[in-house]
């Protein structure tokens, strides 16, 4: 096949990849509902799993723009369940695995929980994807699994290091994708997303914490640990990373591992000091003990090196640290968004 025939053979697959149905679980988080919404304007028919509730809450897809839900099927359903997850799932010719429990302090307290729901559902998805002929699915990991940097950047050969039980349980899930492939052949790309950050993320996360303290008129933050390092990536630039990942040639991306990150890092110090100055604040910071990690569970330092999915895909983050924070800042100052928050307690 000649370089021009492959490249036509390339867009014509990506083509119908784009107009195909996809399925997306854990659509109703805070990076699911982001991603749903920049799937459609993409072009895509798309199926959100929401988590199951006898309200008939849809999370955060319920604050989408209703020209954009109206070409959205929400799906409630458990991944948990085999049959949920195998419903969502039949027909689709992409799946973005996203659901998780991710809140770290909470999986110190219910640890079960974090694998039947991390590991267990990420069996489901690939079970699934095997039965039904799956053509690729874009599994969700996280930076937590490496740990304490031991080298930076940290590249995907760095070590994995499982140093809170939510970590274990993404090493696992990761493990299992990785088996899925080399045992059955299953097209599964596993995409690391660094720390993301931005409009509807919970508080449970650093920057919502600071965040939506200073839009309710606190002078005084309450945070954990102020020494660690994190990679902040804004969510628009983590969404692009999935669809690109969910959109390149199998030869580029199946199989892989992939982060994704800004590739530059800032101290949970420095950031509180920049959030202040983006809102107009002048803010002290209190340390609450409840806030810190065990000793040997806090991961001190994360930078990410982003060169695998560059090569790869050509991705590369667009959104400055200061753009994303002022447009995250200006989400959270408004008072219907605030709202939904309760700034004066600690959730885990």
């Amino acid at each position: 096949m000649s370089f021009k025939e492959a490249v036509s053979k390339d867009d014509a697959d990506q083509e119908t990849r784009v107009s195909s149905l996809v399925a997306v679980t854990g659509a109703d988080g805070f990076i699911g509902s982001h991603l749903v919404e920049a799937l459609v304007r993409r072009g895509h028919r798309v199926r959100a799993m929401a988590q199951y509730n006898s309200a008939g809450s849809w999370g955060w897809l319920d604050t989408v723009e209703p020209d954009v839900l109206a070409e959205v099927e929400v799906v409630l359903g458990d991944v948990r369940d085999f049959g949920s997850v195998s419903g969502l799932m039949a027909g689709a010719s992409t799946v973005y695995h996203l659901a998780a429990l991710i809140a770290i302090p909470y999986s110190y307290v219910a640890p079960r929980s974090y694998l039947d729901t991390n590991a267990g559902g990420t069996l489901n998805v690939l079970e699934a994807a095997r039965a039904l002929d799956t053509q690729r699915i874009v599994h969700t990991s996280t930076s937590e699994v490496y740990g304490t940097a031991r080298t930076v950047p940290i590249s995907e050969t760095h070590p994995l290091q499982a140093q809170s039980p939510y970590s274990a349980s993404k090493v696992a899930a990761d493990k299992l994708a990785e088996s899925y492939h080399l045992s059955f052949n299953l097209p599964v790309v596993t995409l690391r997303p660094f720390n993301t950050y931005g409009p509807r993320q919970s508080a449970r996360a650093v920057i919502p914490t600071i965040m939506s303290q200073i839009a309710a008129g606190s002078a005084s933050i309450e945070l954990g640990d102020l020494r660690p390092t994190r990679d902040f990536n804004f969510v628009s630039d983590t969404v692009a990373a999935f669809m690109t990942v969910g959109e390149a040639p199998d030869d580029r991306v199946v199989g892989q591992v992939l982060n994704a990150g800004s590739g530059r890092e800032i101290s949970i110090g420095d950031l509180v000091t920049l959030i202040a100055e983006v809102m107009g604040s002048e803010v002290e910071v209190t340390q609450q003990s409840q806030r810190l990690r065990p000793t040997g569970s806090e991961v001190m330092r994360l930078l990410c090196d982003n060169s695998r999915i560059g090569e790869a895909t050509g991705w590369k983050p667009c959104v400055s640290l200061r753009e994303g924070l002022t447009r995250t800042a200006a989400w959270f100052s408004e008072p219907t968004n605030l709202a939904r928050y309760k700034t004066g307690q600690y959730s885990i």
